[in-house]
């Protein structure tokens, strides 16, 4: 039988493959169209703060009213630069999330609890965002190869997206695991067992109030489809636009297949056969794909390295701030 990790490694193979031949092949013209564009490009690194700051806006809406926008900004920075520049398997930055804020006044149990819901309700978005990027992309091309099998597979999706939801709702959830560990490890999960209680009842505080999950939804769409604006701007200045119903295409299909093969470290390989893939669908060549793949990854650095460089700052003042306070 093969094993989990030998199927794993497979995919990321074939992935690693089919990237650097793509890329070995049209190396050259895809140089070329990033000549054409020029420092213009650089613009799409401000403009990422638009769709990161209505996330940030939705999260608030799961954390008590006198949380700071910019505060939940800049941990939201810190987190998508985690995720997106570090081999963190897409969970790192949550968890960094959780512990800066816990530090910035809510707590352990609601910062946890915020993020623990945050991620539920972003199934969801990322759900109908590619809901809406399959309807934009058979608009745009009219018919698209397996379009059955994609629209069968979608659907079957959905009671697998209800199945956190549920697990939320029954409660004593995470009291339950820290139990079983105390049962197979012992005393060391006695603390462990009071944080999971007390991470439950702040999740069923905000599982009764379904308004903010709606709320926190809503903005997160917007964001999305705010991110939406960064692939029809790079297009259009690399010189080969596209419509918006096929930048939407584009971006969902980038995200679904970043977020359903998680493991991949930055999604290396990933988003370049999504953008090849979904661009042949549309017209874009697979030179030009790469360009915008090339782009958005030069955006992903220069907008992620200063936040890793605040969240290395803030905890380097940390740590000296607890070292002064034993030596004082």
């Amino acid at each position: 039988m093969i094993s989990a990790i030998g199927i794993v490694l497979a995919v990321l193979g074939l992935i690693a493959v089919a990237t650097i031949v793509h890329v070995a092949d049209g190396f050259p013209a895809m140089l070329s169209t990033l000549a054409g564009a020029g420092p213009i490009v650089l613009l799409l690194v401000p403009l990422h703060a638009i769709p990161l700051l209505l996330d940030a806006r939705g999260w608030r809406e799961l954390l008590p009213t006198d949380t700071r926008l910019r505060t939940l900004f800049w941990i939201a920075t810190i987190r998508e630069a985690i995720n997106r520049l570090l081999p963190a398997v897409n969970v790192g930055g949550e968890i960094v999330g959780i512990r800066l804020l816990a530090l910035s006044g809510p707590g352990g149990a609601v910062a946890a609890a915020s993020v623990v819901v945050e991620i539920v309700v972003t199934l969801f978005s990322q759900y109908l965002f590619v809901a809406l990027g399959l309807l934009c992309l058979l608009h745009v091309t009219g018919s698209v190869p397996w379009g059955g099998a994609l629209v069968f597979g979608f659907a079957l999706a959905l009671p697998l997206l209800a199945l956190p939801v549920i697990l939320l709702r029954r409660g004593a959830l995470f009291a339950a695991l820290s139990r079983l560990l105390h049962r197979l490890s012992g005393r060391w999960a006695t603390q462990l067992a009071a944080g999971s209680a007390g991470l439950d009842a702040a999740i069923g505080h905000l599982y009764s109030m379904p308004s903010r999950w709606v709320a926190a939804g809503l903005w997160q769409y917007s964001g999305l489809l705010a991110g939406c604006a960064e692939t029809w701007l790079a297009l259009r200045w690399l010189g080969h636009p596209v419509s918006i119903a096929g930048a939407i295409a584009l971006e969902s299909a980038t995200q679904a297949l970043r977020n359903f093969i998680f493991f991949v470290p930055a999604g290396l390989g990933v988003q370049e056969l999504g953008l090849m893939g979904v661009g042949h669908l549309i017209g874009l060549s697979s030179e030009s794909a790469l360009a915008l793949s090339l782009v958005k990854r030069m955006r992903e650095v220069l907008f992620g390295l200063p936040a890793l460089a605040t969240w290395y700052w803030s905890e380097g003042r940390r740590g000296l701030r607890r070292i002064r306070q034993r030596t004082s």
